[in-house]
């Protein structure tokens, strides 16, 4: 068995600490609260577009009517 002095005993228990702080510190996470995760979520998203309003249905509806008028409008005159 080999004997340790206590300077190396010191130094092995200050890296072992620092090695817990590290550790501890790599799981921790970003967000202090669910509610700015989901808020960051949200961020991200908008900034990626996904929640634009949807007017493209209402331009193909507004052309169908348009052009089933002036068809219409042929037919009748």
């Amino acid at each position: 068995m080999t004997t340790r002095t206590i300077a190396e005993l010191e130094a092995d228990i200050a890296a072992l600490r620092a090695a817990a702080e590290r550790a501890g510190t790599a799981l921790a996470c970003l967000f202090s609260s669910a509610d700015e995760f989901e808020a960051e979520i949200v961020r991200v998203r908008r900034a990626q577009g996904a929640y634009r309003p949807r007017r493209h249905r209402w331009h193909v509806i507004l052309s169908a009517c348009v052009i089933g008028l002036l068809v219409l409008a042929f037919v009748l005159f």
